[in-house]
């Protein structure tokens, strides 16, 4: 097949703000390039009340945000303010793939415990092995006494299974319960992708890992 220019992406001239900034925005979840124009094309049709408040918050967010180096949250504090809630069930320890996770299952405002973010899920193919998550720092904390029950709330994957069972194994000598969550979560689904209702209802029929 003849070579066609018109089918491969032009570059972007380093002095296009314009391209240049609709190529970060497609660079989001859930933004291609199509839906990143749209996007910059409304803020560029109001810039004092779109765009300039975007840009001073984004600015603000990447020098505050930073991660809890308790649980692994994004915050602006550190510890977050879920480490530092005193209301908090300090015993009860949620562990979730990722912050997207985390946010979900407190937006559903089924736990009133503390979590733990691994910062992913084991992978063979991907090269994710246990020394890239954070799973050392779960059993330190759990070693230090006080925890009465490990919720693994991670998503119903191959690799989220792969994960709970890595868990479990390393987790077993501390003798803490290990649960995981039940019903209401489908195979392949995502925590960040379901609804609250779902949730909870998964939250509250857990069983034993």
């Amino acid at each position: 097949m003849p070579f066609d220019p018109s089918t491969e992406p032009s570059p972007v001239p380093p002095n296009d703000p314009v391209e240049q900034l609709i190529l970060l925005l497609s660079r989001l979840p859930g933004l291609g390039r199509r839906s990143a124009r749209r996007a910059v094309l409304k803020m560029l049709q109001d810039p004092q009340r779109l765009m300039l408040p975007l840009a001073r918050s984004l600015d603000a967010a990447a020098e505050a945000v930073k991660p809890c180096r308790i649980c692994g949250n994004l915050d602006t504090r550190d510890p977050c303010q879920i480490c530092r809630d005193p209301r908090r069930e300090r015993g009860l320890i949620c562990v979730v793939e990722g912050v997207a996770d985390l946010w979900a299952l407190e937006r559903a405002g089924a736990h009133r415990g503390l979590y733990h973010v691994l910062g992913g899920t084991l992978s063979a193919l991907g090269g994710v092995g246990p020394e890239d998550l954070s799973i050392q720092p779960l059993v330190e904390r759990i070693a230090e006494g006080g925890v009465e029950e490990v919720i693994l709330a991670l998503p119903a994957t191959v690799e989220g299974a792969t994960t709970g069972h890595y868990l479990a194994d390393r987790l077993k000598p501390l003798a803490v319960p290990l649960t995981r969550l039940a019903q209401g979560v489908p195979m392949g689904g995502a925590l960040d992708v379901l609804d609250d209702g779902t949730l909870a209802a998964a939250l509250r029929a857990r069983r034993p890992a």
